[in-house]
């Protein structure tokens, strides 16, 4: 069997796949408060920042900035597999007996429950980053789920759309009404509360277009 070397870089920003060893399961998404809680419970511990996440029914997509000190990646998902199944097992859920050669290559405490290996791929700068924050948001729809990625309840993009909503109304609040702007200033097109031109320059009849948000700057708050 081919071992894997994987780079170790303290603070890295890191793309992640994590599958159910059943890919027809639907357990993630079924027993989700016990995945947000076991999640939680770990970045307590690790002190990783989440850029972006979305839990599909049997497996889940994240984007995760490391502590500055932390480069041990591999026991952080480790954990949250482990305490998935654990807290499972604790609530009364009995996994379906493995069958064939992975019934064969269990290791003691294993449950079978998560596929064996995870995929990963650092993040090389803020384009790829934003890249890989709207494919997590985006797979729900990639995947037939919904045809809109803000339908998709288990999914980073609610906090997301939170933050620049939290950010456009700060921004208001400190707009210098247009009564007080001098004469010159005062723009003829309307715009829209975010400050950008209204495409339609006024006409009646027609949509503005849907800006929402899909990416969240590094660093920024798990809210």
């Amino acid at each position: 069997m081919p071992r894997y070397t994987r780079p170790r870089l303290p603070g890295a920003t890191i793309f992640f796949t994590v599958c159910l060893a059943d890919r027809e399961s639907d357990l993630l998404v079924r027993h989700v408060d016990v995945l947000r809680a076991v999640v939680r419970r770990t970045r307590a511990d690790r002190g990783f920042h989440i850029d972006a996440w979305v839990t599909l029914p049997d497996h889940f997509h994240a984007v995760l900035t490391l502590r500055d000190d932390d480069a041990d990646y591999p026991n952080l998902i480790g954990a949250v597999k482990a305490r998935f199944s654990r807290e499972l097992r604790r609530a009364g859920f009995t996994p379906p007996s493995p069958s064939g050669p992975m019934a064969q290559h269990l290791r003691p405490g294993e449950t079978g429950i998560w596929q064996r290996r995870f995929w990963d791929r650092h993040v090389r700068d803020v384009g790829e980053l934003n890249r890989l924050v709207a494919y997590c948001h985006r797979n729900p729809v990639r995947h037939g789920l919904v045809a809109d990625p803000f339908d998709w309840p288990y999914s980073s993009i609610h906090r997301d759309m939170r933050a620049t909503l939290r950010k456009g109304a700060a921004l208001a609040a400190t707009r210098v009404p247009r009564a007080d702007l001098p004469r010159g200033l005062v723009s003829r097109s309307r715009r829209d509360p975010l400050g950008e031109p209204d495409p339609t320059n006024g006409r009646p009849g027609e949509n503005w277009p849907n800006r929402r948000p899909t990416t969240l700057p590094p660093g920024a708050p798990l809210r």
